[in-house]
């Protein structure tokens, strides 16, 4: 607490005081100042009417396409092209891999801010990529360079998935779920192992340790494991969800610690750590059942924590529950005061939940026509219950659809209905996509309506603190519901890739372009012409 008349030594002292003056920008030395004040300076010029986001390329491929900050990734990442420039910029292409070389999943690496790291390469932004022969590669992510390399394991396992513990701090690589060939099952073979899970800290790149998830000591019913902010989660068959603390179980359960690069005697063999053949040991060997830090039981292991204080979001453990979220306290499992939520959604696509991914401790719910915000607050009448609140909501505009059981004709005739359309019927605007921007800080909706043969969709930006609309975005390309979609807003860029049947990617890029009045007046005297160009065997459209 400042004393009354307390000089500015003392009002440094209090932190609301403290975080007050740095959002005003008192502190000019601080890094994060000059950054918030130009993202805020970009949100103003993007929401401003004469803005607008134009399609300035377009691009076809055979492969899968991803996106990762900037970057767009073609041919398994053997290719990136940058998707700041007007024009498709190619920044590497690499020769054709082969099969056994083949990337399974990747992530994208930054430096963290104010450490010191033993190379320069690793202060730029790198892409960790694990490849189908078990290797582990650091690459450049603006020149696909080799920056390092770690050799996993043999062919007793099959390393899968990239996943992150601490985001760029603490990085999990998981296996494929170890199964026998059905001849070994006849033969009476037992498989007791069912995952691998290897743990490394990043930048500098060192590994932590490796362990089996073993039958033997979490059941026989285990159908998939995570690690995520030092939790171990174990999932099973009937839909139960258990949690053990992962920091405890690698220091309890190690054996040895081992380092990259280094020497090593592991049950008679000698190798190097992270070298082909050998590979990583498997240092960590859990012996008994750890202690349970939770249990929950949910349809689908459909799990989730968030919020403050700490809560938990289940579907009750039934098929027909689908659709209905509790909002529980993980402190005693308590149900929260309005903590039923339930859209009852008539539709072919089921409504979702999650918690806000901009660490306010909210929720979000979207279904198709309607988009709650919620919040975890005290009950009024109770200190002790936590309540859920709504913060605001939004909702499609479907201000001319018509959705009456019965209609009069112009004879006079009265016409039922046998049937009510869907809540995410094509015809009404519908919601598909809910994304947040943290350094804008809004919230970007895709919503789509089926205009005759074709769907239109555009991208709408909200407040996130309040949900006002404040730019919509229409997307010039059609939008067909059954195939699957992926839209990224990153500050002034949108980007639209849509995947069609028989493996056809495509990708749109819009940029953000600021128009005054006499170039608006202009352009809408030019005429737009089309150029294609083929480039390094992808077809390329830009205006």
């Amino acid at each position: 607490r400042v004393p009354p008349g307390a000089g500015s030594a003392a009002e440094a002292r209090n932190v609301c005081r403290l975080l007050s003056r740095r959002a005003h920008g008192f502190y000019a030395r601080d890094a994060g100042v000059a950054h918030r004040a130009s993202m805020g300076l970009l949100r103003r010029i993007m929401c401003q009417e004469s803005t607008k986001f134009e399609n300035v390329w377009t691009t076809h491929s055979a492969s899968p396409i991803a996106y990762e900050r900037g970057r767009i990734y073609f041919d398994n990442y053997q290719c990136c092209i940058s998707s700041i420039a007007q024009e498709p910029r190619i920044l590497y292409q690499k020769p054709k891999s082969p099969k056994s070389e083949k990337i399974e999943d990747a992530l994208l690496l930054e430096c963290p801010l104010g450490e010191t790291l033993p190379s320069l390469s690793d202060y730029k932004s790198s892409l960790v990529v694990l490849t189908a022969q078990n290797w582990l590669l650091r690459l450049s992510a603006d020149s696909g360079e080799i920056l390092e390399k770690v050799y996993l394991a043999g062919s007793c396992c099959k390393f899968r998935y990239l996943s992150w513990d601490t985001p760029q701090e603490v990085m999990i690589i998981k296996s494929a779920q170890n199964k026998l060939p059905a001849a070994a099952r006849q033969a009476g073979i037992q498989q007791s192992v069912l995952f691998y899970l290897a743990v490394f800290q990043v930048l500098p790149l060192s590994f932590v340790g490796m362990l089996e998830i073993n039958k033997k000591i979490f059941g026989n019913s285990v159908t998939d494991v995570a690690v995520s902010n030092g939790v171990l989660i174990v999932m099973y068959s009937m839909g139960l969800v258990r949690l053990y603390n992962f920091q405890a179980i690698s220091e309890k359960f190690m054996e040895e610690p081992f380092d990259l690069g280094y020497e090593f005697n592991w049950n008679g063999q000698v190798g190097i750590v992270g070298k082909y053949p050998f590979g990583l040991p498997c240092n960590i060997k859990i012996t008994d059942t750890p202690p349970l830090l939770f249990e929950v039981s949910s349809l689908e292991n459909a799990f989730q924590i968030g919020g403050y204080p700490w809560h938990y979001i289940i579907t009750p453990n039934k098929k027909k529950h689908k659709g209905v979220f509790h909002i529980c306290s993980l402190k005693d499992k308590a149900l929260a005061k309005n903590g039923i939520q339930d859209m009852k959604c008539c539709s072919l696509e089921p409504d979702w939940i999650y918690f806000h991914p901009d660490m306010s401790g909210r929720i979000i719910h979207v279904g198709p026509n309607l988009i709650k915000v919620l919040k975890i607050k005290e009950d009024e009448n109770n200190i002790t219950q936590m309540e859920i609140a709504e913060d605001f909501m939004i909702v499609a505009n479907r201000e001319n659809s018509v959705d009456s059981s019965v209609t009069v004709t112009a004879s006079g005739r009265v016409v039922k209905k046998r049937f009510n359309l869907l809540d995410d019927d094509p015809e009404q605007e519908t919601f598909k996509i809910v994304d947040y921007e943290d350094e804008l800080d809004l919230l970007s909706i895709v919503a789509v309506t089926q205009i005759g043969a074709d769907g239109r969709a555009h991208l709408d930006f909200h407040c996130n603190e309040r949900g006002i609309l404040l730019k919509s975005i229409p997307l010039l390309e059609s939008w067909d519901v059954t195939y699957s979609h992926e839209v990224y807003f990153d500050r002034d860029i949108v980007l639209h890739i849509e995947q069609k049947p028989n493996r056809r990617f495509s990708c749109y890029v819009y940029q953000m372009v600021c128009n005054t009045a006499k170039e608006e007046e202009c352009s809408s005297h030019e005429k737009t012409e089309r150029v294609s160009c083929k480039k390094g065997g992808k077809f390329f459209e830009y205006y």
